[in-house]
Formats: structure tokens, sequence, C-alpha cells
């Protein structure tokens, strides 16, 4: 098979990351969480809906924004549509990856999570506790967690000398 030559990509525009979008059918839940664990504070929230969106997320209730930092969630409220685990065959994104400064740091987020989880004060969709930290051979070191919706977060410490 004779090698094809690929055109080159044009220049495009600047990207950055704006948003994460949550969906949950408990938006009161979803957001207790996210306060408390993350300490993002609410910036807006709507019960308002353009067609456009109705039509993409049928059932749509409510939405509101949450902020920590540079980091933007969008969560917003649907109406019950299925429990537990997506099936491992369906198309979706499989975790989100928050870096933390320190080993230290990294430690102390799993402690947070697990106290707050111990706490009573939420409801989870999954019962599962965070992952112990592992280490990777470049000395990256990570630990994974689930939030009320059952999505996987991952916690991270890159250290300056990884490759």
């Amino acid at each position: 098979m004779k090698a094809q030559s690929v055109p080159p990509v044009p220049p495009l525009p600047h990207t950055y990351l704006h948003h994460i979008a949550v969906q949950t059918t408990d938006l009161d839940n979803c957001t207790a969480w996210y306060r408390d664990f993350l300490g993002c504070r609410r910036t807006w929230a709507t019960d308002r809906f353009s067609d456009l969106t109705v039509s993409r997320l049928p059932g749509i209730v409510r939405m509101a924004e949450l902020v920590h930092g540079d980091t933007r969630f969008h969560l917003f409220e649907r109406a019950a549509s299925g429990e537990g685990r997506p099936h491992p065959h369906e198309t979706q994104f499989q975790h989100v990856c928050m870096a933390v400064d320190s080993p230290d740091a990294l430690r102390r987020w799993r402690g947070h999570w697990s106290e707050l989880a111990r706490s009573g004060r939420y409801e989870f969709s999954l019962p599962d506790p965070p992952t112990d930290v592992v280490m990777d051979d470049d000395g990256v070191e990570s630990f994974y967690c689930l939030d009320v919706n059952g999505l996987e977060f991952e916690f991270t410490h890159v250290p300056a000398t990884a490759s």
C-alpha cells in the first residue's frame, strides 16, 4: 500500500476548556457535594432554557454554574433516566483529572472525600470508596473517586521530575 501524504493543517484559533457539564437527577444534592468537596461557589442558576437546549436535553429542569478557581462546572438536572454505571460499550467521557501541587495535597483530597462521604449528608448513586493512592514509574501519584452521580474524578500529582 502506498503511503498518502497528509495535507498540512491550517493554523486554528486558540481554544481552552470553558466548563465541564454534569448531568444529575438531584441538583441540590449535586450542588452541595461540589460546594463541600471541591469548594465551588455558585455563580448563577436558571430554570429557563432555549428551544435548542430543550431539544438537546429533554426533561431538563434547572441548571447552575459552580466555580472553583479557573474550573467551571455546569450542573444540570434532568428527569431520572436510569441508575448505576454506564455500560462499557457506551461512548462517554471516562473521567476528569484534577491536578494538585503536592503528594500531601493528594492525600488531603482523598481524606476530604472520605470524611464527606461518611457524614451522611449526601446520596451517592454508587457506593464505591476512593481508590488507594498509586504511583507510576515516573513518580506520578493518583487516586480515583466518584461524585454523587457516579462520575469518576482522578486527582493527580505530577512531580517536576516526571518525564
